[in-house]
């Protein structure tokens, strides 16, 4: 029962200072190049699985986050209105996206090439996956090597999911205890886990966790920073359906953020200084 103010009051404690941000000019040439079903509709459908942050922030129907403020202004220079649907976790994104029913997804999603199948990935952020666990670090979770035996929780159908579960599989063949892995559709739910006992940890993404840790008042801490982790690079990004000429459309909007400092502006609101990159890129991701 008491899951709901928690997680109101712990986003509402991480929204940035309001900033005010640089009106766009309006691209024509982008414009001409979206789908035609685009630019005739002069919309578009940008997919979320719930809170990620400080990219994404849903409270209701209202987004904000890193991930909004770059939506709004890429809006400005295509001279479409980008309004924003919700599902309940990554794999209903992804299907979604593969399937039409949404245009794309902002993200950042995290770009591999076994998610390519049906999708591409605009790729405009550099992630690090570390965990969140109880102050003090009881368990003394410091690698994905110390996980055997520990319960750890994951975002469903993510790439950490992937990584914990290849973890659990050596730790048995190491002949030591698999990982109970608890899969969460989102993270608001699955750092919960860890703030009531329920989780030894949750492993994902550094710059969300990083949020968590600092809202929770000292009952959270990181832990194998400066690790891989299971993951040699990682990119995330937009996700769009496979060879649509959205992929590149966004591309060169996010060149146009980069090149006249909003993106660099934005990132810097919300805390991710740390997390861009040079140029955007389709499919910049490596395999695990």
């Amino acid at each position: 029962m008491m899951t709901k103010p928690i997680l109101s009051l712990a986003l509402a404690a991480l929204v940035a200072p309001a900033v005010a941000l640089a009106e766009q000019d309006y691209n024509e040439d982008l414009n001409a190049r979206l789908p035609e079903e685009i630019r005739d509709a002069g919309s578009m459908i940008a997919v979320t699985n719930g809170s990620f942050p400080p990219y994404e922030f849903v409270e209701g129907r209202e987004h904000t986050g890193a991930t909004a403020d770059l939506a709004q202004e890429i809006a400005q220079i295509l001279r479409v209105e980008i309004t924003h649907a919700t599902v309940a976790g990554l794999p209903a994104l992804l299907t979604g996206i593969g399937a039409n029913r949404y245009q794309f997804a902002m993200g950042p999603v995290g770009d591999f090439p076994k998610r390519r199948d049906a999708n591409d990935f605009v790729d405009w952020v550099q992630e690090y996956v570390v965990f969140a666990v109880q102050a003090g670090n009881p368990e003394g979770i410091v690698s994905l090597d110390t996980t055997c035996g520990k319960r750890i929780a994951v975002m469903s159908g993510g790439s950490a999911e992937r990584v914990i579960l290849a973890q659990s599989e050596k730790c048995e063949a190491e002949g030591q205890p698999a990982i109970e892995v608890q899969s969460y559709t989102d993270q608001p739910s699955s750092i919960l886990s860890v703030r009531s006992d329920r989780a030894d940890a949750f492993f994902s993404s550094q710059a969300p966790l990083t949020y968590f840790v600092q809202q929770s008042e000292g009952a959270l801490e990181l832990s194998a920073v400066g690790q891989s982790n299971g993951f040699p690079s990682l990119v995330q990004g937009a996700v769009v359906p496979k060879d649509s000429p959205l992929g590149p459309v966004l591309r060169d909007a996010f060149q146009i953020l980069m090149d006249n400092g909003t993106y660099e502006e934005i990132m810097t609101k919300w805390g991710l200084e740390n997390n861009m990159i040079d140029a955007p890129g389709i499919n910049l991701g490596e395999a695990l």
